[in-house]
């Protein structure tokens, strides 16, 4: 399989399109629920990937991409854990006969793209190891498409789908949700948050339980200053169903736009209140 070299270029590409990554409003409700399903699983998916150093909602998304979150369906690509793989790869797992266990088939799997090797687990590399998963097929010969693997349900893609092997349509639209949209979402609800460095980490206390209008007298409206308070409403406005805002601290417009949604107000300081 042709591959593509993780550069520099390449990471800047992966963290500007995640940072500007803005998901349909209309697949809002269905983007919600898909988390949800990822979020449940964590343990299973916690106990394959743990051992091998892998974060585990990376193993989550890859899960629904490849099998729709069925527990059935082997990680390589959603074939039936009843007989071994048959679509590419096919004959996966060598070992051990079927029916084959989640675990065992996952563990294949991800050992199959040596990704109990990656030692960089920052937000640009999970981007290129998810697309080097299903393949840079769109990168090298339809670098005009954002490939929906990735994309899909967000404003960085609109058409342009591989219909069969080595069959492209410039008009069909993917109907499943990208990955990294799924990631997105679990990160503006702070189900997982990444440092300035990328690193990922696994958010494991919940938002402080204010109310938003507890966020008033605390928070002044600004596009350049950042503050853990204009963070903490980001993390909260991000919960509610048809709001994305960017959890960077800044108190801008759209975070204005969100309070005001919900509040009936701009955020103080705010020019359009006036």
């Amino acid at each position: 399989m042709a591959t593509v070299s993780f550069t520099t270029s390449l990471s800047d590409e992966y963290q500007r399109l995640f940072d500007t990554c803005r998901i349909r409003s209309e697949r809002a409700s269905e983007v919600n629920g898909l988390v949800k399903k990822v979020v449940q699983n964590k343990d299973r998916y916690d106990a394959v990937s743990a051992p091998l150093g892998i974060p585990w909602f990376f193993v989550g998304v890859i899960h629904g991409m490849e099998a729709g979150f069925r527990f059935t369906g082997h990680l390589h690509n959603g074939d039936p854990l009843t007989a071994r793989t048959v679509q590419v790869p096919a004959g996966r797992p060598k070992s051990g006969q079927p029916p084959f266990a989640w675990e065992d088939s996952a563990t294949d799997a991800l050992r199959l793209k040596k990704l109990e090797q990656v030692t960089d687990w920052s937000l640009p590399r999970i981007l290129y190891k998810l697309e080097e998963y299903n393949g840079f097929g769109y990168r090298m010969h339809h670098p005009e498409v954002f490939t929906p693997y990735l994309w899909s349900y967000s404003e960085h893609y609109t058409s342009g789908k591989y219909v069969a092997d080595g069959t492209f349509s410039a008009s069909a639209v993917s109907k499943q949700c990208g990955a990294v949209v799924m990631l997105r979402r679990m990160a503006e609800t702070g189900v997982i948050t990444f440092h300035t460095d990328g690193t990922p980490i696994i958010a494991e206390v919940s938002p402080a339980r204010r109310t938003f209008d507890d966020f008033g007298p605390l928070i002044l409206f600004s596009t350049t200053k950042k503050s853990s308070a204009a963070e903490e409403l980001q993390t909260m406005l991000n919960t509610i169903p048809g709001i994305f805002v960017k959890v960077d601290g800044v108190p801008g417009e759209k975070t204005s736009d969100a309070f005001k949604k919900l509040t009936g107000h701009f955020l103080m300081g705010d020019p359009r209140a006036d």
